[in-house]
């Protein structure tokens, strides 16, 4: 009897030794990481983070597209768009990185450049590096070509902002929608409106029957734009000056020569020359000015052209350009 008790005994012994590494075992089995040949559990669609890089965004709507951006956009890169830059400027919004211009921001950025750095030149964007500054958003250009905002959106969200005049307030309050400088916004355009309706009243009679052009040399050569392009607008349809048939004919940017200009014969001239876009001509104003055909014009015989009243890199559609030209139409029109 005693021996049949010590043989059940041992059997269970045996048996809870036994369950104890089976146990052993499978907890080790389960804590491991599953193998290259087992399936690993993938996220539900709605659980993925978006590339905006967090769950917290809205929708906004420019020029009848509609994008979704984050809650709070606080980092903002601006590549090739000169047009968002000078909105920043006039909002005061200070992107992390920005197009140079011949490897260094231009002066008249400075007030919101002072902490950017160079994401690559106006038309050469390096992916790289705005990929290293982690933007929220990133503002391109209408100009870019289609394999440039492919990249781009893959960085992260990208508006492409228009280049064309007309757009100018659609472009200050996306902005100003991006960054919730929605008041700050409208109170620039109420101001600039009441303004120019100021100067229209003040000049209607002293330019009636005047002819009033802006101009760019650009390579040595004279060009005029479209009515709708470059600071024409703010002459021909907010201050309502006669539009000249040299403008009204072209329909882009256009060389014109000696005597075409002669032909227009604009009683004031508002003529932007840059040195970066005539490196090869330095002299090209001066020059001009010294030709004979072009001393018979009105303006030139009358001192009445004014060089550069604004920064010669202003696109001349934004609202920081609009701004700065209405004032220097004032100050040399108006006396």
């Amino acid at each position: 009897m005693h021996k049949k008790f010590m043989l059940v005994g041992l059997v269970a012994l045996l048996l809870l030794v036994l369950t104890a590494c089976g146990g052993d075992k499978k907890s080790e089995q389960e804590s491991l990481p599953p193998s290259n040949n087992e399936e690993t559990a993938q996220p539900n669609e709605e659980n993925k983070v978006d590339n905006t890089g967090t769950s917290e965004t809205r929708t906004i709507e420019y020029l009848g597209e509609k994008y979704t951006v984050p809650q709070n956009v606080e980092r903002i890169v601006i590549t090739g768009a000169m047009e968002a830059m000078e909105d920043a400027v006039v909002l005061d919004v200070h992107p992390v990185g920005a197009s140079s211009i011949g490897g260094k921001f231009p002066e008249m950025f400075a007030s919101v450049t002072s902490k950017s750095e160079s994401i690559g030149e106006k038309i050469q964007p390096n992916f790289e590096k705005i990929l290293q500054l982690k933007p929220d958003v990133i503002l391109g250009s209408t100009k870019f070509q289609e394999e440039v905002l492919v990249k781009l959106k893959k960085i992260a969200p990208t508006i492409l902002v228009s280049h064309i005049s007309t757009n100018w307030d659609s472009n200050l309050k996306l902005m100003a929608e991006l960054t919730g400088k929605q008041a700050e916004a409208e109170a620039v355009l109420s101001k600039y409106k009441t303004d120019t309706q100021a100067i229209k009243a003040s000049l209607k009679d002293k330019l009636q029957g005047k002819k009033v052009a802006a101009l760019r040399i650009r390579g040595a050569q004279v060009f005029v734009y479209p009515k709708d392009v470059f600071f024409n607008p703010v002459l021909y349809d907010e201050i309502g000056l006669e539009v000249p048939q040299q403008v009204s004919l072209a329909k882009t940017q256009e060389a014109i020569s000696v005597e075409q200009l002669a032909e227009m014969n604009p009683d004031y001239l508002f003529m932007q020359f840059s040195t970066s876009e005539n490196q090869d001509a330095q002299n090209a104003f001066e020059d001009l000015k010294n030709n004979s055909i072009i001393q018979n014009i009105n303006a030139f015989k009358n001192n009445h052209v004014y060089v550069n009243v604004v920064d010669p890199l202003m696109e001349g559609g934004p609202a920081y350009s609009r701004i700065k030209f209405l004032e220097s139409v004032q100050e040399h029109l108006d006396k």
